[in-house]
Order: structure tokens, then sequence, then C-alpha cells
């Protein structure tokens, strides 16, 4: 499987972007032996379909009318409109949002190998890459001031939470699209090589034959995308690629790998994927988060005028490290509260949970995350405040806390002619906050005691 790199580091540039039975029955007479169809080789399918950089499509067959040879994903939704409405709600489809996109407008726009840092896995295709630099040097053409920053701000979405880009036309029949870079990783980073679709059998488990007279000439199926090491080829670095601390920056397959989701057959797509369902629903999404842990509360007792309780957090659901990224973190707190509800003083203790490393990615500071079926645990333990009547319970989301602190890092030193991009990315990423648990417990009586 090709090396990935969906983080980079450069800090004379100061660019980072983190980154599914067969049944038999018996009867009295034996059916007719038949030779066994070969074992798809999902691996070197795999080798070829991710082979990085990605090959430009070519031209489309000369039969592929103007949306069959399209790669954009609004030609893929006028025949897919379901597919296209939950990708079109997912992350995939942002994943060139102001946060890359004001990083990248300060590069060279023949600078290929420094926007393949970047785009191998947010827009892996070759027409988005030639896109990506078409709008970089016709940015770079326009007014000096800002331009670049400019041009490529005008198609973002005012927030990550906005409706897409217009895409515009197919054009006289052009596999290219305004704007295609701007479609993060689209359906056709996954679904089409040379013009060819791609994808699993019906559901049924059937395929499209020769005689079929299907669009775009029907579609190859395979194994390969019920498959978790499709997802690994931008959710898993290579053994040599770069580590802290003796472990892989991006190591969510292998993490998989050694749990016991895996050894049960649970792959990413069937948590990620459910029904086929092109979500990809993440740490970004509280449902998704909450359906993945066990927590419980510890009722305060008194010990003394100490207040002691505890908060249990089980990664009871999540097939990888929780979280598995250096993005994220989570924070467990407890504190006291007067009759106003506020948090007093002097009373509140928390507990991490993350992989947290330094911004130039040197070190790792330290990793409290939790491995599947283990658990943390924050034992409280603080004086009663003499206004307390309450103690309070949260965890706590902070989907892109990294990157919060990176756009603040670039923003002080100086974030060039995408400014106003970081400044937008930086507002996303403290939006993306979320409450995952919260619970009270009366210290009016005292709280029990041991």
């Amino acid at each position: 499987m090709p090396g990935v790199v969906p983080i980079a580091w450069q800090w004379g540039r100061r660019l980072i972007v983190l980154p599914l039975f067969l049944l038999a029955a018996c009867s009295e007479s034996p059916p007719p032996v038949t030779a066994a169809a070969p074992a798809e080789d999902i691996a070197g399918f795999l080798a070829r379909h991710w082979q990085r950089p990605l090959a430009a499509q070519g031209d489309a067959p000369a039969h592929f009318s103007p949306q069959e040879a399209s790669l954009g994903a609004a030609a893929c939704g006028a025949c897919h409109p379901d597919q296209h409405r939950d990708w079109s709600a997912s992350l995939h489809a942002r994943a060139m949002g102001p946060g890359v996109l004001g990083q990248l407008v300060d590069m060279a726009p023949d600078a290929h190998e420094e926007h393949q840092a970047c785009i191998r896995c947010h827009a892996p295709l070759a027409e988005q890459a030639a896109d990506l630099s078409a709008a970089l040097a016709s940015a770079s053409a326009g007014p000096p001031q800002g331009g670049a920053a400019k041009g490529m701000e005008r198609a973002q979405p005012a927030n990550n939470r906005h409706p897409l880009p217009r895409e515009g036309g197919w054009g006289e029949g052009s596999p290219l699209i305004g704007n295609l870079h701007l479609q993060g990783n689209t359906c056709a980073a996954c679904h089409v090589r040379e013009h060819r679709r791609y994808g699993p059998a019906r559901r049924d488990g059937s395929a499209p034959k020769p005689e079929d007279k299907l669009p775009h000439d029907g579609w190859q199926a395979s194994a390969a995308f019920a498959d978790s090491r499709f997802c690994a080829s931008c959710h898993q670095f290579e053994p040599d690629d770069f580590a802290l601390n003796g472990k892989l920056l991006e190591n969510t397959y292998a993490e998989w790998q050694a749990s016991r989701h895996a050894k049960e057959g649970r792959t990413c797509q069937s948590c990620h994927m459910p029904e086929r369902r092109h979500l990809w629903r993440g740490v970004h999404d509280a449902g998704m988060v909450k359906s993945g842990v066990t927590i419980s509360a510890a009722p305060p007792r008194l010990e003394g005028n100490a207040v002691l309780a505890g908060l249990t957090l089980v990664n009871s659901g999540t097939g990888h490290h929780f979280p598995t990224y250096v993005t994220p973190r989570v924070v467990v707190e407890l504190f006291q509260a007067g009759a106003d509800g506020r948090p007093l003083e002097g009373t509140r203790q928390e507990q991490v949970i993350a992989r947290q490393v330094a911004l130039d990615l040197s070190r790792e500071i330290a990793d409290t995350r939790i491995a599947p079926d283990a658990e943390a645990r924050l034992d409280y333990r603080r004086p009663r405040h003499p206004r307390a009547v309450r103690l309070d319970y949260r965890v706590r989301v902070e989907p892109d806390a990294f990157y919060t602190e990176f756009y603040r890092s670039l923003l002080a030193s100086g974030a060039g002619k995408g400014e106003a991009m970081i400044r937008r990315a930086l507002a996303d990423s403290l939006a993306s906050h979320f409450v995952i648990y919260e619970e009270s417990q009366s210290l009016q009586d005292g709280g029990a005691r041991p």
C-alpha cells in the first residue's frame, strides 16, 4: 500500500494538514460440482487503485455524454441522489476547507510536490491538482493585495456547515468542471480510474454483466470497497512514515487491526458507512462519539471537608483508540457549582484524553487516549466550597483542538494571503465543540458518606 502523508509540516511555509453469507442448503442429491471463483486480490487492487499521486483519467470514451465524462460530484448526484446528499453533508466534501486553502494560497502554482502533501488525501484526483494549480496561477495574476486569497475564497462556503460551492456547468464535454479542487474528497476520488467506474457489488451480491447497457459502461465490482484497507489509504501511515515517541502519527488502521472489532469482522465501513451511507461520521459528530463510549458517574461523598467523586469513560464501542488522531481532545471535568449554577473558583478538576503533540510536530507531549475496551477515570477530590450546592460532571469534545492552536499561532506570526480563510478556519474549529455528557449531583444533603 502506498505511503500516505495526511499531515505535512513545513515551518518555513507553515503548512500543516492533519489530517462489510453464503448459505448452502442440503438435498438428497448433491448439487453438481462447479469450479470456485478465484479469490480477488484485494491488496493488489488497492495498490493499483491508490497509487499516489493518482494518474490523470485521460480522454473519456467517445460515446460518453458530458455527464458521464464529468468528474464533478453533481454529475454523479444526478443518478445517485442519496449518495450525493450524504456526501454533501460529510467532511469528505469539505476536505478542502479554509484551513487547507488558507495555507495553499501562499504556494507557487507549480509547487506540485508541496501541493501533494495536502491534496493526496484532501483532493486526490490528478485533475484536482491541475485545477488547483490553475486557480493559484489565476489568483496570482490578479490584484497584488490579497488577490490569491480572495480568488480562492469566493467559492468557499461561509463555514463548514453551509452548502458546497456551486460547480457550474459540465462544459463542452470536458471531464473538468469549475472549482473541481474545492470539492475535496469527491465521488470520483474513490470510484473513477481512467474513466472506468469501480464500486461494491449490488446489495444482492450481483455485478454488471458485459452485455448490460448501463450509464458510463457500468462499473467493476470489487470487494475492496467493503475492506478496511480501502480506508487505510488515507488513515494509516506506512511503517517508515512520520512517527513521534516511536508511534506513527496516523495509526488508525493498525489500532483497529489490534482490536476485537477486527477479529469480530467489524470493518471501518460497518461503523462509518452503515447501510452504505456516505456520511463517514466521526469525532465531529456528537451522536457518533456518544455511541462509542460508556460513561458512568460515582456520586459525591464527603470525607471530612473534602468532596470525593469520580467519572469513568470506557471505550466500549470505538474500533480504535479514543480519539485516534492528534487533532481532537476530550476533556473530562468535575466542578462544584453555586445556587446560580456557575462553577466555583478552585473546585474544578479535569482530565484530558488526547494525544498531545507540539505544534511543530517535534515531540509528543502526552498520550492519554483510551484503547478499545480500556477506560479512563477521573478521581475527584477537592475541598467543599462554602457556597457549593451541587457537583457537576461534564465530558466535552473539541474535535479540532490541535488546529485551533495552530491557526492561532499562524495568525500571530502572519498568515499571509490566506489570513481571512485562516481566521474563518479558527472560528470553525472553535464552533465544533460539543458536550456528550452532563450531570449534576446535589451537595445540599452533605453528599453520600462512606
